[in-house]
């Protein structure tokens, strides 16, 4: 048997490829969008990729189910009670996809959707009786469980969803023997849970003892557990959880028909339009120079997930990066959270304006120590999320996650310096540069964030 995980750091996103090395026949479990890394390892190999399993309608990113039925054939496969606008093969308890000595058997296992569904993976050669691991999907987590309350769901309630949840875990996957390997779709930074653990895999027998939602308790207890303290969920879930129904363009699709170059000038004409100009560089460069009215959303961090949550998922995009496999990288990362509108990018990126200098515009930065000796009347804006900004933070600051940002600019006073943070400094470039496009004038990003706060205090 061949098993194969691939990871991907920005979207926390875990798929895998399984495969019988002697019918060479292979299928894929939850793949990303861009698609190329399974192709490239089944040409490796002498695969074909005959199937593909979706094991829920995600939320947090668009699979590459379509792209793999497109580019290989591979028949699509989802649990019993999922509705799609395209062709696929329904899964219910105890049905079985057998690839030479490999058999993979499915679990319906409701919680975090109702048509969630877990696979079971047994080698055939080795012990045909029992799994040797399950791919949990979202159902079971490294150190955690499947939130219950994200609106993929509509029409179903988070409690509703949380006692399916609790009779999937305690009447199917606890069943399983303690040596049995997990495998979940999603590691450490996920928004799909409230602790996941950065471990790539585990037992059940592990599980069992240290994760948390596992522990002897009544299913009331369970729903109250799973249904608190979860952190916000980013605006465009509920997006990417009906758009992985639909049938629609691939993503080479997508970005073809967004390789457009703009020059200086039509981009302006978009500016004052509805078009949406995002900024890819680091918040540094950024910070030297940038186009007025821009919006600084820095490839080199969870950029995916910040562009889902600032940018509206309906209006045009339009990219502003240092070079042509930047703007790639770019759209291709848009494009694994759905956002197909891009429009195209800035010709000749920043040296097109740096002869312009009524049309270029710098974000001020004050360091640790100088905020700590400023004697002049300043508003701090905490764009931490709240669980952060109760475990520590400056005096006096006030807390409006980024994400909350945009609806609460009345609480933020425009005839005083403002100066805002995060932990480290990338989600604070975001909110400066938003704040500068909504007309604020005295906007400073706080350098290095609250780390850089609590070495410059304790010194």
């Amino acid at each position: 048997m061949f098993f194969q995980r691939y990871y991907l750091d920005c979207l926390s996103l875990a798929s895998y490829m399984i495969a019988d090395e002697e019918t060479h026949e292979a299928v894929v479990v939850d793949p990303q969008r861009d698609i190329e890394i399974y192709l490239e390892d089944a040409r490796e190999h002498g695969f074909q990729i005959k199937h593909v399993i979706l094991t829920h309608f995600h939320a947090d990113f668009i699979a590459g189910h379509i792209e793999l039925e497109k580019a290989v054939g591979a028949q699509i496969y989802l649990g019993s009670k999922g509705e799609a606008e395209f062709p696929f093969h329904p899964l219910a308890d105890g049905d079985d996809l057998i690839l030479g000595s490999v058999k993979l058997s499915t679990l319906e296992t409701p919680g975090h959707t109702p048509e969630g569904i877990s696979i079971l993976v047994y080698d055939l050669n080795e012990n045909p009786n029992q799994p040797k691991m399950i791919l949990t999907g979202d159902t079971l987590f490294l150190g955690d469980v499947g939130r219950p309350d994200l609106l993929a769901s509509i029409g179903v309630t988070a409690d509703e969803l949380a006692s399916m949840l609790y009779d999937s875990l305690h009447e199917k996957i606890l069943k399983l023997p303690d040596e049995t390997l997990v495998y979940p779709a999603h590691g450490a930074g996920s928004m799909c849970g409230k602790q996941l653990s950065s471990e790539s895999v585990t037992t059940l027998g592990e599980q069992r003892k240290y994760n948390y939602a596992l522990q002897p308790m009544s299913k009331q207890a369970f729903i109250e557990m799973v249904t608190t303290d979860l952190p916000a969920a980013p605006r465009y879930f509920v997006h990417d959880a009906i758009m992985n129904r639909k049938d629609r363009q691939t993503l080479t699709e997508t970005i073809s028909a967004s390789w457009n170059a703009f020059t200086l000038d039509e981009v302006l004409e978009m500016r004052n339009s509805d078009t949406q100009i995002i900024d890819v560089r680091d918040a540094t460069e950024f910070a030297g120079a940038h186009l007025k009215g821009s919006i600084n959303i820095g490839l080199d961090g969870r950029y995916a997930t910040w562009a889902g949550t600032m940018l509206d998922k309906q209006a045009p995009i339009l990219v502003i990066a240092e070079d042509d496999e930047r703007i790639e990288e770019a759209m291709i990362r848009l494009g694994r959270i759905g956002f197909d509108q891009v429009k195209g990018f800035l010709k000749d990126g920043l040296m097109s304006f740096t002869d312009r200098p009524e049309l270029v515009s710098q974000t001020k930065r004050i360091s640790a120590q100088a905020l700590k000796e400023l004697d002049e009347k300043a508003t701090i804006i905490d764009i931490r999320s709240g669980s952060e900004w109760e475990s520590g933070h400056i005096v006096d600051s006030i807390n409006i996650p980024l994400n909350e940002l945009p609806e609460r600019l009345t609480e933020i006073p425009r005839d005083q310096t403002v100066i805002v943070h995060c932990q480290g400094g990338y989600r604070s470039a975001i909110a400066a540069s938003l704040l500068e496009k909504q007309g604020y004038e005295n906007v400073l990003d706080l350098v290095g964030g609250y780390k850089a706060w609590l070495t410059t205090v304790a010194t």
